[in-house]
Formats: structure tokens, sequence, C-alpha cells
């Protein structure tokens, strides 16, 4: 088996779901994989199948992205493995309970996988990555980065927070060869809501998108160059509606003076 020339693709969360989805369109694009999830027997049984479809080399590492010693042995391989062309930080966990609701040692525990584990494996790959001239990161947020409300406050915090690492990243590495790619999916038909608290099938059926078709409009938008792929958004007009505002409030953002509404009158 030769070495693809695509590189390898490192996928986390990869054993179900979206993680498994991107797994399967990578290896079909060309890339060898590096495969990332807690479970060992499904991620064996997911790797001989992909291995047998497409021919490609498929490893897999049994880590639990929560533990530090499991987080840093994958750090060290996006460091050192100069074969790894592409990071899918795919793995997390969500919310749908209300703050008020929720259990304060649950909600640190989705901020350290959400959070702090795709920072530490982002910080792993790009400097590899940019001393090499290649590489494309892929951050999967959410809908409630830009939508809060939606559902838990905390988990909408995390993915914000994914959202403008995500864009921070694109604009410091984009002269170097590195390709960033933050994707905002809406609700998808995983096990992720279950765990979450609210099992898929209580949602309505018409915002619930196929996790097949979620990846494959996300891989469209890597295609055409995206830096922010909202895979559900019908018009892309809104979204750069969006961020032309936000760009256009960036020069006023930090001034000698207050605004002039903030001043006091007497």
């Amino acid at each position: 088996m030769t070495l693809s020339p695509h590189g390898t693709a490192l996928v986390t969360g990869a054993s179900s779901g979206i993680g498994a989805v991107y797994a399967d369109r990578l290896a079909a694009r060309g890339h060898d994989l590096i495969l990332v999830a807690r479970s060992r027997g499904k991620l064996t049984d997911l790797a001989a199948g992909i291995a047998d479809r497409t021919g490609r080399s498929v490893e897999i590492v049994a880590a639990d992205l929560a533990d530090a010693a499991d987080l840093r042995a994958v750090e060290r391989l996006l460091a050192e493995d100069a074969s790894i062309a592409m990071l899918v930080n795919n793995a997390g966990v969500g919310a749908t309970a209300p703050l008020l609701a929720a259990d304060v040692d649950a909600m640190e525990a989705m901020i350290d996988l959400d959070v702090t584990a795709l920072m530490r494996l982002t910080y792993a790959a790009a400097p590899a990555f940019a001393a090499r001239g290649r590489g494309t990161i892929v951050n999967i947020a959410s809908i409630a980065a830009i939508g809060p409300e939606i559902l838990n406050g905390v988990y909408g915090g995390a993915k914000a927070f994914v959202l403008a690492f995500s864009q921070s990243l694109h604009h410091e590495l984009a002269g170097k060869g590195v390709r960033v790619q933050a994707v905002l999916p809406g609700a998808t038909a995983t096990d992720f809501w279950g765990i979450a608290g609210t099992p898929v099938e209580h949602l309505p059926g018409e915002i619930v998108m196929r996790a097949t078709d979620m990846v494959d409009a996300a891989l469209a938008g890597l295609d055409a160059g995206e830096v922010v792929t909202i895979p559900a958004l019908p018009d892309a007009a809104q979204w750069q509606a969006y961020e032309a505002a936000r760009q256009a409030m960036l020069p006023n953002l930090s001034r000698a003076e207050p605004a002039a509404r903030y001043r006091r009158t007497a």
C-alpha cells in the first residue's frame, strides 16, 4: 500500500455519526486516515470497512480526549507525524438543559472536550502544518455559535469559542499555506442528541439533517474555500451580510473616548 499523495487526515470523534462520515468521505477522496475515539471496537469495525472499500491505510487510536494522558498522546502524534495533512476536530458533547437545570461539573467536562481538547490538538497541528507550508484544519462548531439562545448557554459559548478561534486561525495562518474551516451544523441525526438530553426523535423532522448530507455540504464548502460553512443556510448572502457588519464594526470598537451616547450631559 502506497502513502496517499493527499496526506493523512486525523479525525476525532470518528467512531460514529459525523466523524464516521468524514472518515468515509475523506478516504474516498484519497486520504489515508488516523481515526481517534474512545471505543476501540467501533473504530476497528469502521476502519476495516473503509480500508476494504477504498484501499486506503486506516489506523486507529483509542483515546479519551477528556483524559490528559490520552490527549497528550494525540498531540504528540499530530506534532510528529509528517504524513498528517488534515485535522478534523469533531469530538465533542452537547447539552440541551437550561443553565438552572444543568450540572456544573458536566458543563466543565463539556468545556474540557469542546474547547480545551480542540484548542490543544490545533496547537499541536498548526505549527507542523505551517512549517511544511500545507495543511487543513476543520473545526466542527454549531449554529449555537451564532445563536446561543437555541440550546444550553455553556454549549453555545463553547461553540462560539470554536468559531472565533477558527476565524483567528484563518487570519493568522492563511499566508502560511494552512487552511482553516469552521463548520456550523444545525440539528443533525446522530446520537449527539440523546447524549445531550433530548433524543433526536423529539425534534421536528424539518430541522434535522442527515449526517451524510451535512458532511457532504461541509466538504463542498471546504472545496469552495469557505472559512465558515453553515450547511443548512439557504442564502449565503445572509452570512456574508452578518460578517460584513462585524468587519465594519472592528475599526470602531476601541477608541480613546466613549461613544457620544455614553457621555454625561450634566
